[in-house]
Formats: C-alpha cells, structure tokens, sequence
C-alpha cells in the first residue's frame, strides 16, 4: 500500500470574528476611495482623451479678454522738414556771383546771387529800341491822320459854301423870273449848280467819314504793334530782373547748388532756402495704415524730453517701399531749437472708443484671419468662432464670439495644427 499524507495534515481554525470583519472594512474603504479617485480624474482624463493634440503652456502667449478703450494709432520715427523750402532757379544763361554762403540768416526780397548775361543786356536794348521806333511811327502816323482829316474837313466846308451860294442864287433868280425881270433858262441854270453842289456837298462828307475810319484803323495798327513790342520789352526786363537772385521767405540759406563764377545754363538749380519759422515733421507709415490717414487728424510729437500737440497737414499720394509719407504740423507756436532733419518721435491718434471688449493683438489676428481663437478652460484650448473689429497695435477689438475674463491664445497657435480641442500641459 501507499501511505497518504493524512498523518501530516492538520485542522486550522477559522479566524475570530473581529478579525474577519475588520478585512472587510478595509476592503470596503479601499474600493470607495479607487471610486473617489477615478470620479475625481475622469473628467480631465476625458478631456485628455478627447484632445487631438498636447502642447506645453510655455510654449503660448495668453490674453485676458477684458472691456475697456481701444484707442488706435500710429506710432514711429519723423524728422523735421520745413514746411516751406523754396529751390531757386537760374533766370538765364550766364556766369554767377554769390553773395550768401550755406546756413547764412537771410530776410525776404534779399539779394543772394546776381547772374551776368551779356546776350540778355543786349537784346534788352535792342528791344527797347523797336519799341521807341515804333513809338514814333505811331506819332508820325497821327500827325498824318490830323493833317489828312483837315484837308478833307476843308473840302467839306467849301463844298458846304458852294451849296448855299448855290441856293442863294436859285432865290434871286427864282425871284427875279416872278417878276418878270429874267428868263426862265437862268434859273433852271441855277436849280442845275445847286443840284450840282449838292453832289460835291455829300461827296466831301462821305469823304471826311471814310478817312476818318481809315485813319482810325491805321492808327489803331500802329498802336497796336507798339504794344506788341512793349510786352516784348517787359517781358525782356522781366528776364533780366530775374538775374538778380532774391530770398523770397524769412529764413535760411539751405544746400548751394554751384560754386562762385560758375556758368549756369537757364534754370539751372542754384540754392535752397528754409523757412525756418514752419517747420513740420515728416514719418514714414506703413501702405496698410496710410489708408486711414487724413488731413487733420490729431497726433503727437516728442523730443528732447517735451511733448507737443500736432496734427496731420497733409498725405503723400505716392507709395514708396510699401511706405507713405505725411507730414504733421504743430498745433501752436514751432517750438524753439528744432534744426533741419531732426529726429523726433511721432504718434497719429487714428481712433478712441470706450467701453469695447478687446484683446491683445497677437499671430491669431493673421493666422486665423482673425475669425477662430483658442479659448483656455480646465485645462483645454477650445476651438471658436469669432469676429473682430477696429485693431491697433496693442490691441484689438472683439464684436463677437469672446466674453469678458475668458483666456485666449494670442501667439502660438500654429503648434495645434489646426486642432478643435488642445490638452494644455503645464
């Protein structure tokens, strides 16, 4: 036979009842705080599951939405320009004596440069010659006119006597044949010579008005070509007026274009003038901000640890490297010590609203072409719809899709990839 083990097994007895029912309170609890545990984790370890993307909070810029001012403007760098900067151009050929030199003070109707021009001296003179000989034919041509016009006045007057003596004799005569003292042959004789000076009578005064209108005439060409020559002449001395070179502003001899003695052909360029008593300031403004720009709007300018008000007098029409001129003026008297081309900071106020929700500006404004934005909760970046408004540099206004105190990404939304839903790990 085989020997069991029965020799070798031996009865245990059960535990005591404390200690069983001790294990089970203990089971008991532990399986409630596993529950509490999983009940306390689900949601962010849903939320976990449910992200299409992970991405380190260090990695983004985050903004508050918040209701405030926007106020948009645009800011950078202008130099001082003057408003009135005249260039002055040679009058005519000819060689050139300055007077002035570069940065001399000068006043208005100053001389700075005289221009010698023989060439133009001459046909002055010539041309005021013309003019005197022209004078004087006109001269020689009344004269003619008054001692035509007598000659034809004396025709007309004989012709007038010879018409009444006419008439006188047609009456004796007339007279004469009625009380039979004369025949009859006589006065027909004498109604035939007044006949005949009645003739001579209208011929002498249609005389005397056809050479008035003649005369008339020629004297108004003579007169006429005088005046012709006069112009001719002023303009010539306008010519020459001009070779004496004036400052037409208050101010200050800016850059020489030429050297002293030097030959200059007609309008050459021969100095600049500043006005130094309108002075503006010149910035550069992006093509995408000049859009906007106006005359008038009001702006800032600061220097040498001093504000003072300006505002914007005019707008460049030309676009030069994506960038526009403007000039802004000074709102009151041009402050002291401002030189030429002087640096100066510049600030264009191109709108104020109040009480507007707003963000900070950031890549989303472009990325998304401002209408989606990553909204932070528990955790998680929220894809939304939004649409923004007025922007300024800093900030940018929201119309719809955010509300006050939410958290938004700004900057570094291109590492979700376009994702509906973002884990955002600390």
């Amino acid at each position: 036979m085989i020997r069991d083990t029965s020799a070798q097994d031996r009865v245990i007895a059960p535990p005591p009842l404390w200690r069983r029912r001790g294990a089970l309170v203990l089971a008991g609890a532990g399986g409630l705080m596993l529950i509490a545990l999983v009940a306390w984790v689900w949601p962010a370890l849903s939320r976990g599951l449910s992200a299409q993307n992970s991405v380190s909070l260090a990695r983004l810029a985050v903004a508050e939405v918040e209701r405030g001012t926007l106020v948009r403007d645009v800011a950078g760098e202008g130099k001082v320009v003057a408003a009135v900067s005249p260039t002055l151009y040679a009058g005519n050929a000819g060689t050139v004596s300055l007077l002035v030199q570069a940065g001399d003070p000068v006043k208005r109707g100053q001389v700075l440069a005289r221009i010698a021009s023989p060439e133009l001296a001459a046909r002055v003179a010539q041309e005021r010659s013309n003019a005197d000989a022209l004078k004087s034919e006109q001269l020689r041509a009344e004269a003619d006119a008054r001692q035509q016009r007598a000659q034809a006045q004396g025709q007309l007057d004989t012709a007038t006597i010879a018409y009444k003596t006419a008439q006188n004799d047609l009456a004796r005569q007339t007279q004469a044949f009625d009380a039979g003292a004369t025949a009859g042959m006589q006065v027909d004789q004498a109604r035939d010579a007044v006949a005949r000076a009645q003739v001579a009578l209208k011929q002498a005064q249609e005389g005397l008005s056809l050479k008035d209108d003649a005369t008339r005439f020629e004297l108004q060409a003579k007169r006429q070509a005088f005046e012709r020559q006069q112009l001719l002449v002023q303009d010539m001395q306008r010519q020459q007026d001009e070779l004496t070179v004036r400052s037409p502003v208050d101010g200050q001899v800016g850059q020489l274009f030429i050297a002293e003695r030097m030959s200059v052909t007609k309008d050459a360029k021969l100095m600049s003038v500043i006005d130094l008593s309108q002075l503006e300031v010149q910035m550069q403004v992006a093509e995408s901000f000049a859009r906007e720009l106006q005359p008038g709007m009001p702006g800032e300018i600061g220097g040498n640890g001093q504000h003072f008000k300006g505002r914007v007098s005019s707008v460049s029409p030309e676009v030069v490297n994506n960038e526009v001129a403007a000039r802004l003026r000074f709102d009151g008297p041009v402050p002291e010590q401002l030189r030429q081309n002087q640096r100066l900071s510049v600030r264009v106020l191109l709108d104020h609203r109040d009480n507007v929700l707003t963000v900070a500006r950031g890549s989303f404004v472009d990325e998304g072409g401002g209408r989606v934005a990553y909204v932070l909760h528990d955790g998680m970046a929220e894809k939304r719809a939004i649409r923004l408004g007025a922007q300024s540099l800093a900030k940018v206004e929201v119309l719809e899709g955010l509300k006050p105190g939410e958290r938004i990404v700004t900057s570094g939304t291109d590492n979700f990839r376009g994702a509906e839903r973002v884990a955002i790990s600390p």
